[in-house]
Protein backbone atom coordinates (compact mmCIF):
# COMPACT_ATOMS: atom_id res chain seq x y z
CA UNK A 1 0.00 0.00 0.00
CA UNK A 2 1.34 3.82 -0.76
CA UNK A 3 1.64 5.74 2.00
CA UNK A 4 1.98 9.86 1.64
CA UNK A 5 3.83 10.50 5.31
CA UNK A 6 4.29 13.70 6.15
CA UNK A 7 5.22 16.29 8.79
CA UNK A 8 2.81 19.33 9.88
CA UNK A 9 2.94 22.91 8.33
CA UNK A 10 4.79 24.54 11.70
CA UNK A 11 6.64 21.39 12.72
CA UNK A 12 10.29 21.10 11.69
CA UNK A 13 10.92 18.02 13.77
CA UNK A 14 12.25 14.82 11.85
CA UNK A 15 13.39 12.20 13.80
CA UNK A 16 9.37 11.31 13.98
CA UNK A 17 9.43 11.32 10.27
CA UNK A 18 12.12 9.29 9.74
CA UNK A 19 11.12 6.64 12.53
CA UNK A 20 7.81 5.74 11.16
CA UNK A 21 8.76 5.98 7.34
CA UNK A 22 11.00 3.15 8.72
CA UNK A 23 8.67 1.37 10.79
CA UNK A 24 6.35 1.72 8.22
CA UNK A 25 8.36 0.31 4.99
CA UNK A 26 9.43 -2.66 7.64
CA UNK A 27 5.53 -3.45 7.47
CA UNK A 28 5.52 -3.93 3.63
CA UNK A 29 4.23 -0.33 3.01
CA UNK A 30 5.48 2.18 0.17
CA UNK A 31 6.31 5.01 1.70
CA UNK A 32 6.34 8.60 -0.35
CA UNK A 33 8.14 11.15 2.68
CA UNK A 34 7.60 14.77 2.08
CA UNK A 35 9.32 16.01 5.39
CA UNK A 36 8.84 18.73 7.70
CA UNK A 37 7.01 21.67 7.38
CA UNK A 38 4.52 21.40 4.85
CA UNK A 39 2.17 23.25 3.86
CA UNK A 40 -1.60 22.52 2.99
CA UNK A 41 -1.19 23.40 -0.52
CA UNK A 42 2.15 21.09 -0.99
CA UNK A 43 0.34 18.33 1.03
CA UNK A 44 -2.82 18.67 -1.37
CA UNK A 45 -0.55 18.76 -4.65
CA UNK A 46 1.52 15.70 -3.25
CA UNK A 47 -1.17 14.17 -3.03
CA UNK A 48 -2.46 14.82 -6.66
CA UNK A 49 0.72 13.62 -7.35
CA UNK A 50 1.63 10.44 -5.94
CA UNK A 51 -2.46 9.57 -5.78
CA UNK A 52 -1.86 7.76 -2.21
CA UNK A 53 -3.98 5.10 -0.81
CA UNK A 54 -3.62 6.98 2.59
CA UNK A 55 -2.18 9.82 4.29
CA UNK A 56 0.03 9.81 7.80
CA UNK A 57 0.48 13.47 9.44
CA UNK A 58 2.85 13.68 12.10
CA UNK A 59 3.61 16.20 14.84
CA UNK A 60 5.80 16.55 17.75
CA UNK A 61 5.83 20.75 18.04
CA UNK A 62 2.13 20.51 20.16
CA UNK A 63 0.57 22.07 17.48
CA UNK A 64 -0.32 19.38 15.33
CA UNK A 65 -4.00 19.33 16.32
CA UNK A 66 -4.53 22.59 14.27
CA UNK A 67 -2.00 22.35 11.83
CA UNK A 68 -3.55 18.60 10.67
CA UNK A 69 -7.67 20.82 11.23
CA UNK A 70 -6.28 23.09 8.31
CA UNK A 71 -4.61 20.31 6.03
CA UNK A 72 -7.22 17.68 6.73
CA UNK A 73 -10.18 20.83 5.70
CA UNK A 74 -7.79 21.15 2.26
CA UNK A 75 -7.64 17.79 1.02
CA UNK A 76 -11.59 16.88 1.45
CA UNK A 77 -12.08 20.29 -0.40
CA UNK A 78 -10.39 18.97 -3.45
CA UNK A 79 -11.52 16.64 -6.08
CA UNK A 80 -10.46 13.40 -5.94
CA UNK A 81 -8.55 13.11 -2.62
CA UNK A 82 -11.87 13.93 -0.22
CA UNK A 83 -11.63 9.69 0.08
CA UNK A 84 -8.20 9.26 0.76
CA UNK A 85 -8.10 7.92 4.21
CA UNK A 86 -5.64 10.17 6.67
CA UNK A 87 -4.59 9.55 9.63
CA UNK A 88 -2.81 11.77 12.17
CA UNK A 89 -1.23 11.42 15.29
CA UNK A 90 1.82 12.37 17.44
CA UNK A 91 2.28 15.64 20.00
CA UNK A 92 -1.48 17.40 18.78
CA UNK A 93 -1.27 19.98 21.39
CA UNK A 94 1.02 22.08 23.71
CA UNK A 95 -0.40 20.13 27.13
CA UNK A 96 0.14 16.63 25.88
CA UNK A 97 -2.36 14.20 24.70
CA UNK A 98 -5.02 16.12 22.88
CA UNK A 99 -8.62 15.59 24.32
CA UNK A 100 -11.45 14.29 22.64
CA UNK A 101 -13.43 17.17 22.09
CA UNK A 102 -10.13 18.01 19.64
CA UNK A 103 -10.15 14.26 18.15
CA UNK A 104 -13.95 15.07 17.37
CA UNK A 105 -13.29 17.90 15.48
CA UNK A 106 -10.70 16.44 13.58
CA UNK A 107 -12.87 13.48 12.73
CA UNK A 108 -15.40 15.88 11.82
CA UNK A 109 -13.07 17.54 9.65
CA UNK A 110 -12.16 14.36 7.97
CA UNK A 111 -9.69 12.63 9.93
CA UNK A 112 -9.81 8.99 9.85
CA UNK A 113 -8.09 8.35 12.78
CA UNK A 114 -6.68 10.32 15.72
CA UNK A 115 -3.67 9.07 17.18
CA UNK A 116 -1.23 10.21 20.43
CA UNK A 117 2.09 9.36 20.51
CA UNK A 118 2.09 6.08 22.64
CA UNK A 119 3.24 2.80 22.00
CA UNK A 120 -0.35 1.71 21.62
CA UNK A 121 -0.69 4.45 19.13
CA UNK A 122 1.71 2.71 17.05
CA UNK A 123 -0.65 -0.67 17.18
CA UNK A 124 -3.57 1.80 16.38
CA UNK A 125 -1.96 2.91 13.17
CA UNK A 126 -0.70 -0.77 12.15
CA UNK A 127 -4.71 -1.50 13.14
CA UNK A 128 -6.41 1.57 11.00
CA UNK A 129 -3.66 1.11 8.31
CA UNK A 130 -4.90 -2.91 7.77
CA UNK A 131 -8.52 -1.55 7.25
CA UNK A 132 -7.27 0.75 4.66
CA UNK A 133 -5.29 -2.29 2.95
CA UNK A 134 -8.64 -4.40 3.49
CA UNK A 135 -11.02 -1.17 1.42
CA UNK A 136 -8.08 -0.90 -0.84
CA UNK A 137 -7.80 -4.64 -1.76
CA UNK A 138 -11.98 -4.62 -2.02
Amino acid sequence: MKILLSGTASDSHTWNLVYLWLFLEERGHDVVALGPCVSPSLLTSACRRHTPDVVVLSSVNGHGYRDALVAVRRLRAEPGLAAVPVAVGGKLGILGRSGEADAARLREAGCDAVLGDGTGDLEALCAFLAAARARVAA
